[in-house]
C-alpha cells in the first residue's frame, strides 16, 4: 500500500537546505526563548499509525489538555489525558491502550525549568500508583489475567524509565527539551533543511536506516519534521514516518506515523 506523504513529505521537499552542514542553526533553534502562554488553554494531540497485519493503517491518538501558569522562576503545566481516540477494532484498541487507559482523567503536573531545558513530575510515585491499580480493576472487572501481568511490569519498572514515559510527550513539546531537535544535523548521512516563516521555524531532516531487518529487507527512510514557535518555544507539529523503499528507489511504502500536533484550546 503506498501512501503520499501529504504536507509532511512537501514541506521535505521544498524546505531550503541549511548554508552550511554544521548542527548549530538547528541547536540554536532548540534553544530559542522559552516563554510558554501562561493561562491559555491548548489542545495537544499525538498520533500515531501504524500498519497492522492485513495491510492497514490503524490510528490511536492520544488527545491532552494543557494549561501553563508561573511557579517561581519556572513553569508549571497541568495536563489531562482526555481520552484515547482509535479506529482499530476493540480487541487491538483495548490491548494497545491498557497502559495509558489508567491515566485518562488524571491532572498530570509536570514542574519546568526557566528554560525548558528540565522537566519533573509531581508525585510520580503516587500517580504511578493510581495508574497500577487502576490497570488491576480493569483486568478483574474484565476477566483479563494479563492486565495483573502489566500492572506488575509497571510496578518493576526502573524510576528512570517511568519517568520517561509520562514525560515524553512533554519532552517532544518543548524545542530546548527535545533533544532529537538539537541533534538533527549530528546524524552521518542526514540531508536536514530549514524554512523561516514569521516566528515559526520548520526543521526537516530524512535519513536512511539501513540497518532494520535482517537479510535482504529493504531499508527505510526516515523522514522528520518540527515547526517550532520561536516566540514561546514550542513545537507546534512534529511528524516523523518511516517508509520502506521499494528496490526501484521510486516507490516507497509508509508503515509508521506519528505526528504530534499543539492548538489552541476552547
Amino acid at each position: 500500500m503506498t501512501l503520499l506523504g501529504g504536507l509532511g513529505s512537501a514541506l521535505l521537499m521544498v524546505a531550503q537546505p541549511l548554508a552550511a552542514p554544521s548542527g548549530a542553526p538547528v541547536a540554536a533553534i532548540a534553544n530559542a526563548q522559552f516563554a510558554p502562554p501562561v493561562g491559555r488553554p491548548m489542545s495537544y494531540r499525538v498520533t500515531t499509525r501504524r500498519i497492522a497485519r492485513d495491510g492497514s493503517l490503524i490510528n490511536v491518538s492520544l488527545v491532552y489538555a494543557l494549561q501553563w501558569q508561573r511557579i517561581g522562576r519556572g513553569y508549571q503545566l497541568d495536563a489531562i489525558l482526555q481520552r484515547i481516540d482509535s479506529d482499530a477494532p476493540p480487541p487491538v484498541t483495548r490491548a494497545l491502550t491498557m497502559m495509558l487507559q489508567p491515566l485518562v482523567g488524571e491532572v498530570l503536573v509536570y514542574l519546568v525549568a526557566p528554560d525548558g531545558s528540565r522537566i519533573d513530575v509531581v508525585d510520580p510515585d503516587g500517580l504511578w500508583e493510581r495508574a497500577t491499580a487502576r490497570i488491576e480493576a480493569t483486568g478483574t472487572a474484565g476477566g483479563r489475567a494479563e492486565a495483573k501481568q502489566l500492572a506488575q511490569l509497571v510496578a518493576a519498572l526502573p524510576v528512570a524509565e517511568r519517568d520517561r514515559l509520562v514525560t515524553a510527550d512533554v519532552r517532544a513539546l518543548i524545542a530546548s527539551a527535545n533533544g532529537a531537535i538539537a541533534n538533527a544535523a549530528a546524524a552521518e548521512g542526514a540531508s536536514v533543511s530549514m524554512l523561516h516563516s514569521g516566528t515559526l521555524r520548520t526543521v526537516a531532516k530524512v535519513e536512511l536506516d539501513s540497518g532494520v531487518g535482517s537479510g535482504n529487507a529493504p531499508p527505510l527512510e526516515i523522514g522528520h519534521l518540527w515547526t517550532i514557535d520561536t516566540a514561546t518555544g514550542l513545537v507546534m507539529q512534529e511528524r516523523r514516518q518511516s517508509w520502506i523503499v521499494e528496490a526501484d528507489g521510486v516507490g516507497r511504502t509508509l508503515v509508521e506515523e506519528r505526528v504530534r500536533a499543539l492548538e489552541a484550546g476552547s
